[in-house]
């Protein structure tokens, strides 16, 4: 039992990072019907620069930390407006593919920039782990969990208290009738790439004291969030979080039960099981297709 309070304690960590990212992933989704694989690359730049300004530019972390999500959110926002908006062709599948080769540039970009030496954040506030019945957990545990509870909350309120957020949920909704009534769909698709960036680079920097960060760290993370997010049902935020949650969980009770070896095969053992089983996920629902 106490082995399982462990694990239970760490997947809540790790399915907190990865609850984080699939949101970025949904909420790209569903603006313009894409998956965004750049958002690996906002990880990995979320965690990096904030070495550079915490590490190399001695930054405190309450400016290193801000900083680095600005930086990404605006990078994010760039890829937007410079490379998906211009792009001659709209076909979902090429906008992919367009995602895909400006993760694979960004990955080289980090290389060239950072090495490939795996850099380590020191953690928010100690690293003394405190005891919870017989389990032990660190700080930076609590301050993942802690982060990702409230920017959950803040989402939340944005979404559904907002003229901004409301306008993002009905382009989600019905892109054409949303046009139809006066909302900017250029704007709200830009407003979710930053979003997706702010998200992202906000998973790399709070997990990067728990792990390492590196120019390649984004990618497995990436993947993992884009399992979680079509586990819970791609494009639901609520679907997001019990899809990152209970990956989290499923990951660190299958290495901790079974074996280590197999932490990394497990998110895509789920991912293969769901789309055969479930495909619209535990909160999508089924589309009907007509013919």
């Amino acid at each position: 039992m106490k082995n399982i309070l462990q694990f239970i304690l760490s997947g809540l960590t790790t399915g907190s990072i990865y609850a984080l990212i699939a949101i970025g992933f949904s909420v790209i989704h569903n603006a313009t019907g894409i998956v965004n694989i750049m958002q690996c690359e906002f990880i990995t730049y979320g965690g990096m620069l904030t070495v550079t300004f915490y590490i190399f530019s001695k930054f405190p972390y309450f400016i290193a930390i801000p900083l680095s999500i600005i930086c990404v959110s605006i990078m994010a926002g760039l890829f937007e407006r410079v490379v998906i908006r211009n792009s001659k062709s709209k076909d979902i599948i090429i906008l992919i593919f367009i995602t895909i080769g400006a993760s694979i540039f960004f990955k080289g970009l980090a290389l060239l920039i950072w090495g490939s030496d795996p850099f380590m954040l020191p953690p928010f506030s100690g690293n003394q782990p405190i005891k919870i019945f017989n389990a032990v957990i660190i700080p930076q545990n609590l301050w993942v969990i802690g982060i990702s509870i409230i920017t959950v909350i803040l989402l939340h309120l944005f979404f559904h208290k907002t003229i901004t957020g409301k306008a993002m949920r009905a382009v989600a909704n019905n892109k054409k009738a949303a046009q139809i009534v006066g909302i900017n769909i250029n704007r709200i698709v830009f407003l979710s790439f930053v979003i997706g960036g702010f998200l992202g680079a906000l998973a790399g920097i709070i997990i990067a004291p728990i792990t390492t960060t590196s120019y390649d760290v984004g990618f497995m993370l990436g993947l993992k969030g884009f399992a979680a997010a079509i586990l819970g049902g791609y494009g639901s935020m609520g679907g997001s979080i019990i899809g990152g949650i209970l990956l989290g969980l499923l990951e660190n009770l299958g290495a901790g039960l079974i074996s280590s070896e197999y932490k990394d095969v497990i998110a895509f053992v789920v991912l293969i099981l769901v789309i055969y089983v479930k495909p619209s996920g535990i909160l999508g629902l089924a589309k009907v297709e007509r013919v």
